[in-house]
């Protein structure tokens, strides 16, 4: 894998965040809202782990690892508020759908600054962090890479089928899909 592949599958991530998010955008605050039954506990608290786990990353590869103030943290509302260092806005904004949107794409704004600097020589080095509890870690930073954007096509497949769940007809993310809109998009401009 090289940073064109890289930046495909960032391409990929991007198209299917914005496409989820023009779905939930469909919804009433009670949809977003509503109980449901997966990995988080409603439709917003899923696209929030989303983008929040892609915070963290963007962080990390930046070189500061936000840590966790909860004993056994996972990328949650509950503790969000207590990451330090954080400059991210409180899970009290966030709550507003227009407000995580506008911060998913701020985070995009960023990470393709970043992939723009990236190198397939940096891409293959060793890249060493701390998770939210303090651990060392040392992965290769294409595999880091490669993981956040199938954990996003994991969960935005559980928002789908929350979608389902409250009578919304969800749009295809598969990036197949992503790849034909795109050739169609090049074959007419």
């Amino acid at each position: 894998m090289d940073v064109n592949d890289i930046r495909t599958l960032y391409a990929y991530n991007r198209w299917a965040n914005q496409r989820m998010f023009a779905e939930l955008e469909e919804l009433s605050e009670e949809q977003l809202a509503a109980t449901r039954e997966s990995s988080f506990p409603s439709i917003w608290e899923s696209a929030f782990h989303i983008v929040g786990a892609e915070w963290i990353w963007l962080n990390r590869w930046k070189g500061v690892s936000p840590r966790a103030s909860a004993e056994n943290p996972s990328m949650s509302p509950l503790v969000w508020d207590g990451f330090t260092p954080s400059d991210a806005p409180r899970v009290s904004a966030l709550r507003e759908l227009a407000v995580l949107r506008k911060f998913a794409a701020d985070i995009e704004r960023e990470r393709q600054e970043f992939l723009s600097t990236l190198t397939d020589a940096k891409l293959h080095e060793s890249f060493h962090f701390t998770d939210m509890t303090g651990a060392l870690h040392s992965e290769p930073l294409v595999q880091v890479m490669q993981h956040l954007v199938n954990h996003g096509s994991y969960h935005r497949g559980q928002v789908t089928t929350l979608l389902r769940q409250v009578g919304a007809r969800p749009v295809p993310l598969d990036m197949i899909h992503f790849f034909r809109e795109q050739r169609a998009s090049a074959a007419n401009g």
